[in-house]
């Protein structure tokens, strides 16, 4: 099994910037790809970013272009989730999700996921 610790999230007002961190530990041998979702109470997973463990190349749901930067240290297994200018539309919990496979930029569905965090929630006053 993987085991994440998620970090980072916290109350912070709009037009802050604020850093998520997900770190993978356990059975991480064959995971490629780690990336972040997002949810709102009684509403769906939204892809927000990923990223290929090894090359570092990164891909984002059209929503979060712009204002979101996923990145990683490879050594640590650890990815990070740089948001800025936040909104009061960023609130969410959002959630840390390890696969197997990379498909280059389809890399975005919840199938593409089989390990999930269990969320560092951001809540973003106005």
């Amino acid at each position: 099994q993987v085991q994440f610790v998620e970090s980072g999230g916290r109350l912070v007002q709009a037009g802050d910037s604020l850093r998520l961190s997900c770190t993978i530990q356990g059975q991480t041998q064959n995971i490629y790809v780690m990336g972040w979702f997002r949810q709102a109470p009684g509403g769906d997973r939204e892809f927000v970013a990923g990223i290929n463990v090894a090359s570092g190349i990164e891909v984002y749901g059209d929503s979060v272009k712009g204002r979101f930067t996923i990145s990683r240290d490879s050594t640590k297994l650890t990815a990070y989730l740089q948001i800025n200018n936040v909104k009061p539309e960023d609130t969410d919990t959002y959630i840390c999700a390890a696969g197997h496979y990379w498909r280059g930029y389809f890399t975005t569905e919840l199938s593409d996921y089989q390990y999930w965090g269990q969320g560092t929630q951001v809540t973003v006053s106005s």
